[in-house]
């Protein structure tokens, strides 16, 4: 189990692909790479879904969203 328990699984793996994406100039080799990090991390865990802090769960009905 990590150290603080209550940080969210792959959390520090989410967080630096989106920092990655923001940087400029745009180093597409370095995302790629955290990318897979990410994804490795969420298949050891088991990950289902992630959310944000504070999000309820939202329904993804596209006749839900309006023009």
């Amino acid at each position: 189990m990590e150290e603080s328990g209550a940080r969210a699984v792959c959390a520090e793996e989410a967080l630096s692909l989106l920092n990655c994406v923001t940087q400029s100039p745009y180093d597409e080799n370095k995302c790629l790479r955290l990318l897979h990090s990410l994804r490795d991390c969420v298949l050891a865990k088991k990950v289902k879904n992630f959310s944000l802090a504070g999000q309820e769960k939202q329904k993804t009905e596209p006749s839900s969203q309006k023009a």
